[in-house]
């Protein structure tokens, strides 16, 4: 990617996460990134395909953010308390990155064959992960996006109440939140036998 189409990336990504979608325009994005109206024709054909691509940047760097520190060879239990972690400080640190992708997500779904594909690259290494842990008897025998959002969604919706004041998870809760979440994805083999 070009340094001014980066430029323009990020300037929109900072202006997207002050100002809405609504309040944001081609101008603001030029004055932001310093650049001229025109140039920002050179690498994106209107508003329109400037807020994909940007949906697309915003939806890699959240996914970067969400495996920092994240490894195969660790033990899944492991593997799992980093993405969990990872996915509840990116959204307790609002930063430009996590205000985007709530704005992004929150938009009426639209059925974008494009948009489904970056996300699936972009969280393969989740989806492997969850894949790996039901091939192994470990999980469920869930399609990963349902044990993503057993597993780690709450991660996501927690971290907003806690943002938002309404509740107040120290370490040790976060702890049990870590615990609970991962006992819903996992076959209990044992107790299910004995039912």
């Amino acid at each position: 990617m070009s340094d001014k189409k980066t430029q323009i990336l990020e300037a929109t990504e900072h202006l997207l996460a002050k100002h809405g979608f609504d309040r944001l325009s081609m101008q603001m994005v030029a004055k932001e990134a310093g650049v001229a109206a025109g140039t920002i024709y050179r690498y994106f054909s209107d508003k329109e395909d400037l807020l994909s691509q940007l949906r697309s940047h915003v939806v890699r760097q959240c996914a970067t953010k969400m495996l920092g520190g994240f490894s195969h060879n660790m033990s899944l239990k492991q593997q799992f308390v980093t993405l969990w972690l990872n996915a509840w400080r990116l959204t307790i640190s609002r930063d430009d990155n996590a205000i985007n992708r709530e704005q992004f997500d929150s938009l009426p779904y639209q059925n974008n064959g494009e948009q489904r594909a970056t996300e699936r690259e972009a969280f393969s290494a989740v989806h492997q992960f969850f894949q790996l842990g039901i091939a192994d008897g470990t999980f469920k025998p869930l399609s990963t996006d349902v044990l993503s959002g057993i597993g780690l969604e709450p991660a996501i919706c927690l971290a907003r109440k806690q943002v938002k004041g309404i509740i107040s998870l120290d370490e040790s809760a976060l702890d049990s939140v870590i615990n609970a979440c991962w006992d819903a994805i996992c076959l209990h083999k044992e107790s299910e036998q004995s039912t």
